[in-house]
């Protein structure tokens, strides 16, 4: 199929260094030129006084290529005038207006799916397009191309949150084919995609199999230690069962000192005390990132209670909750924002934070930290939950040598996740830059496109389960693809 790809005959340059030149016969033109605009205000609260809709809020958009009616709406209630505005409509394609980093807005949907209840929500813009001159799913495709998504990151205003004025908005400038073209390219890179998701979804499945390996390991360790023969007896908690005999159940609190990070000033920095800080972003599973960290004011009389030291124990407060990693000392001075708690063993001759490392990690993927919330919130793990957690603690040599037998034991599946995790961001890679390629006319996909066979809809494509013996297929397709992200890179 790539191989059917190539130039178009002539070219013009589109007087935007982002585009660079485009095809000769193609227009270049502002958003608001052939898109209404239309930023939402309909916020998540039911009122007695309003009518009941159904809610695509922001989590909908930025999770999903494609708004269909699998997904699960929130309720909530409008005025009739708010309904009449922001109801959604097909060929529609809703962005992310605010965001928490510069880099991360302007995240499209394509609305496949209307209702007369189904509005959109607060922190979301609806593009509606001239359909005279622009079709929904080119616009969607073009907001996935870099060259356009970065007229929006560098027009997004802020600090800690990002956020598009409708100018900004309006101003951005796209390549606009004929409408036949703009259907090729959609046909095109839909049957891309579709390929690709098939591919993803086998190595996803793959890494939650070797996942699964490695937590069983784990809980067989922590909860159960390394000698098969042991007494047990019950722990008085559900998620651990029985426990050795000589092991303790303590709450987190009597064996570690937690400390939630500071609070980020939400004005740019200007301190006098200039210290890099960790996010929640910077602290992985057993890593922490150090580069490019910002800045923010520690005074001296603060360093204690707001940097880390060697051996300290991260751990995430929100997203994937209970994430943690270690602090190895990387930098000389660094402290941690309030997204993060500390933990610090109160007895170091006592506890081994590293045996706490896999209880946590135990504990996360068992999803005992999140006792409630839905698909519509974000979980939150506050330092009381934390610190009133119980965990399993055996004496002090036995908990080294069940987190040096856990190194060794999870480093191959490590190993293996890493490499199918490698093989899933290259397939990004290419898909990310094939839609440049694509939308600004680098390669001409129309032969490509009247090629294709017939497939099913692209919604039912993306919420179709799919098993191992149907992805075979998909996966030596997109074996294809890999080798021209490897020969092009």
């Amino acid at each position: 199929m790539t191989t059917l790809l190539r130039p178009f005959d002539s070219y013009k340059e589109s007087e935007n260094p982002r585009l660079g030149s485009i095809p000769s016969h193609w227009l270049v033109r502002r958003l608001r030129t052939v898109a209404q605009l239309r930023v939402s205000n309909v916020d998540k609260h039911s009122k007695k006084d309003e009518i009941p809709v159904r809610l695509c809020n922001y989590v909908d958009v930025y999770k999903n290529d494609h708004i269909t009616d699998r997904l699960h709406f929130m309720r909530a209630t409008a005025t009739p005038e708010e309904i009449e505005r922001f109801r959604l409509q097909l060929g529609d394609v809703l962005i992310t207006k605010d965001s928490e980093a510069w880099n991360d807005i302007g995240v499209p949907a394509l609305v496949a799916h209307e209702a007369p209840d189904l509005v959109c929500g607060y922190h979301l813009a609806i593009l509606r397009p001239d359909k005279s001159i622009l079709t929904g799913g080119y616009l969607h495709r073009a907001h996935q191309a870099p060259c356009v998504a970065v007229q929006y990151h560098v027009a997004a205003n802020g600090v800690t949150r990002y956020g598009l004025t409708q100018s900004a908005i309006k101003d951005l400038i796209l390549p606009i084919p004929p409408l036949d073209e703009q259907a090729a390219i959609v046909r095109f890179l839909d049957h891309v995609d579709r390929k690709i998701r098939r591919f993803i979804q086998a190595k996803r499945r793959l890494i939650e199999l070797l996942n699964e390996q490695k937590q069983a390991i784990i809980n067989q360790a922590v909860t159960r230690g390394l000698n098969p023969d042991v007494p047990l007896k019950p722990s008085g908690v559900d998620w651990l069962g029985e426990i050795p005999e000589h092991w303790e159940i303590v709450p987190l609190r009597l064996r570690y000192d937690q400390c939630l990070g500071k609070m980020v000033d939400a004005k740019r920095f200007t301190g006098a005390h200039p210290v890099p800080y960790l996010r929640n972003v910077d602290v992985q599973w057993d890593r922490i990132n150090t580069l490019n960290l910002p800045l923010m004011d520690i005074a001296p009389h603060e360093r204690d209670r707001f940097t880390v030291q060697p051996g300290d124990l991260l751990v995430c407060e929100g997203g994937d909750v209970g994430r943690c990693a270690f602090w190895d000392g990387d930098l000389p001075l660094c402290g941690f924002q309030k997204a993060l708690h500390r933990l610090r063993p109160l007895d170091s001759t006592r506890d081994h934070p590293r045996f706490l490392y896999y209880c946590m990690f135990n504990a996360s993927k068992l999803k005992v930290f999140i006792a409630d919330g839905s698909e519509n919130t974000i979980a939150h793990l506050t330092g009381v939950k934390l610190r009133a957690h119980r965990f399993a603690f055996p004496p002090a040599n036995e908990q080294i040598l069940i987190a040096s037998h856990l190194d060794n034991a999870t480093a191959e599946a490590d190993a293996a996740i890493a490499t199918v995790e490698q093989e899933i961001s290259l397939l990004r890679e290419y898909r990310t830059r094939l839609i440049a390629d694509v939308v600004t006319g680098k390669l001409d996909v129309r032969e490509a496109a009247e090629r294709l066979p017939m497939e099913m809809d692209q919604n039912d494509a993306e919420a179709e389960p799919l098993d191992f013996d149907e992805t075979e297929e998909g996966d030596d397709e997109a074996a294809e693809l890999l080798s021209v992200v490897d020969d092009e890179g």
